[in-house]
């Protein structure tokens, strides 16, 4: 089970949080729309998907040879409720992100 300080570990990796506030914000990505987003590799953001997947924040979908991934409904509500705070605080410059991204297809 998620425990605060492993939530606030994993978000205070601004790669991770940008990754989680995208996904709030949109419902659901694929890797190359996080990538664009954030101007980041794949590796880089598969690594991190894979740490907020096993802390059990994100959940994937595969369709065909892509992977959506979405944050978790199962994740705790007083961790949604952070997350909500944050993305609130954040909702901007992360809309601004995901219109940069646009522009590029996977």
């Amino acid at each position: 089970m998620l425990q605060p300080a492993q939530l606030f570990k994993l978000l205070a990796d601004e790669t991770r949080s940008t990754i989680v506030m995208l996904l709030r914000e949109s419902g659901e990505l694929c890797v190359c729309d996080i990538c664009a987003a954030t101007a980041e590799s794949q590796p880089k953001i598969s690594r991190h998907i894979a740490l907020l997947r096993e802390a059990g924040l994100v959940t994937d979908r595969r369709e065909g040879k892509w992977v959506h991934y979405r944050l978790s409904p199962q994740m705790p509500a007083w961790s949604a409720a952070i997350i909500d705070s944050a993305w609130n605080c954040d909702r901007e410059n992360i809309r601004r992100k995901l219109n940069n991204k646009s522009s590029v297809s996977c």
